[in-house]
């Protein structure tokens, strides 16, 4: 199936999306069928900040409608934070939405876990990914804490670039969120969050919500 991406919320996000596909699609020795349009993460980040959902809604969908006339069959936001607004978009969409939170709600529950900490984007935490995560109890950094890791999280993610200081505010809350607060592992709830995880040891179990995503894009891509 031709799949449609919005990419470019961040570029390292989209990066990972894309390589996380071809890298499915070589091992089982099928064709990749894909269309990428840009959308703006500064944008994003200014509606999702005020919680804009139907303005940023109505972006996504324009996008979707360019990835429609390119034959795409599907869409989907490759950015955790971008499914802020999945619900109005959904409703508007002009081709069916591919959606992270479900299929991150079904693999969380799968695992037989009972309790996981979560970062990402103040919104992402403080919702736990949009009220979208009911298969277990969800635990996330409070106060100062969930700001100073939102704080790094966008700093890292429009740049496509992670610091050992922003690793570092990652790697200690996470381990606190386990140690403290009784999580048995740790979600990853943005997007961009691979380049600060992806071949490191942070000391404690890891769920990348992304990877999880780029599967489910993959089923559908592959006609599963």
């Amino acid at each position: 199936m031709h799949i449609g991406l919005i990419g470019g919320i961040g570029p390292a996000a989209t990066d990972f999306y894309y390589r996380g596909l071809i890298d499915r699609h070589t091992r089982a020795g099928t064709r990749l069928d894909l269309t990428i349009v840009h959308a703006d993460a500064r944008e994003m980040t200014a509606n999702l900040a005020t919680k804009n959902t139907k303005a940023q809604a109505e972006i996504f969908a324009d996008r979707i409608a360019r990835l429609a006339d390119a034959g795409a069959r599907a869409a989907a936001v490759t950015s955790m934070g971008g499914h802020f607004c999945a619900r109005d978009l959904e409703a508007i969409s002009p081709l069916p939405l591919i959606n992270a939170i479900p299929a991150v709600n079904t693999a969380l529950g799968a695992r037989g876990l009972k309790r996981v900490g979560i970062i990402g984007t103040r919104n992402v935490m403080e919702s736990g990914l949009y009220g979208g995560i009911t298969s277990v109890e969800v635990v996330r950094p409070e106060g100062d804490t969930l700001a100073k890791v939102h704080d790094a999280y966008v700093a890292m993610a429009v740049p496509g670039i992670v610091t050992e200081a922003q690793r570092e505010v990652f790697y200690t809350v996470g381990a606190a969120l386990c140690r403290d607060r009784g999580a048995e592992a740790i979600v990853l709830g943005g997007t961009d969050l691979f380049l600060a995880f992806a071949g490191q040891d942070p000391g404690f179990p890891v769920i990348d919500c992304a990877d999880i995503h780029v599967e489910a894009i993959y089923a559908r891509s592959a006609g599963a």
